[in-house]
């Protein structure tokens, strides 16, 4: 049976509001079920962040409001966006004897073999888990034993882990994968190949010239004109006829 914790909590007048309900150091909250009315309550600031941070949302807390008590799971928190401060809570009323779904944290613990030994680099498929059972069965984690990784083909399943009696996985398969090793191989830098002079083609200078034809002078030299092309005096000597 998982550890209960448990939570003072009061009725609160819809009409308080709830800056009010901040400043005296309280958070505004509901509590609510299948067979529960949404009831408007307040629970201490320090003490419901402490809870927080160690029930999360999957461990049973009993909250006491006088003589009544209720079995709930912290459905919905509201944080402010800087402060981090948490500012509404929901929580959800659970029926008693019957079995309710939420998803666990996983927590990889011990060390593998192949990450300290041989330099692998660990790979957690998942952070969490659905599972099924009555609330008091509820784990607050599951723990994944990372030194069954020894070698590099070494792998964690679903069917390897420990649950508790009463406590039935959800929507996933006993052979999916929960956690693997891979050798981390180094990256080689390749070295630029070496330039082969003898393949570049260097652009000649001047073209090829054909047979008949004047070379143009390079540089910034003025262009002359080939013999029988001046055109001063006309378009040149006619031939005479005798």
């Amino acid at each position: 049976m998982a550890h209960m914790l448990s939570l003072e909590v009061t009725k609160r007048d819809m009409k308080q509001n709830p800056a009010t309900i901040r400043k005296a150091g309280n958070i505004p909250a509901v509590f609510y079920g299948p067979k529960e009315a949404n009831t408007p309550i307040t629970v201490n600031a320090k003490e419901f962040t402490k809870m927080w941070k160690s029930a999360g949302q999957s461990s049973v807390i009993i909250l006491k409001e006088g003589t009544n008590e209720h079995e709930v799971l912290i459905h919905e928190i509201d944080v402010h966006p800087l402060s981090g401060d948490i500012r509404h809570a929901d929580f959800y009323v659970i029926e008693k004897g019957k079995k309710v779904k939420v998803s666990v944290t996983l927590v990889y613990d011990g060390v593998s073999p192949a990450v300290k030994e041989k330099g692998a680099i660990l790979v957690k498929v998942r952070r969490e888990i659905e599972v099924e059972a009555v609330p008091r069965d509820l784990p607050h984690e599951i723990k994944v034993d990372v030194s069954k990784l020894v070698e590099f083909t070494d792998v964690i399943k679903v069917k390897d882990l420990a649950l508790a009696p009463g406590v039935t996985l959800v929507k996933i398969g006993p052979e999916e994968v929960i956690a693997s090793v891979y050798e981390a191989k180094e990256e080689v830098e390749v070295a630029p190949a070496a330039i082969d002079m003898s393949a570049i083609e260097v652009e000649a200078k001047g073209k090829e010239l054909k047979d008949g034809e004047v070379a143009a002078p390079t540089g910034d030299a003025k262009s002359v004109p080939a013999k029988g092309d001046d055109k001063k005096g006309g378009e040149g000597k006619k031939e005479v006829k005798k």
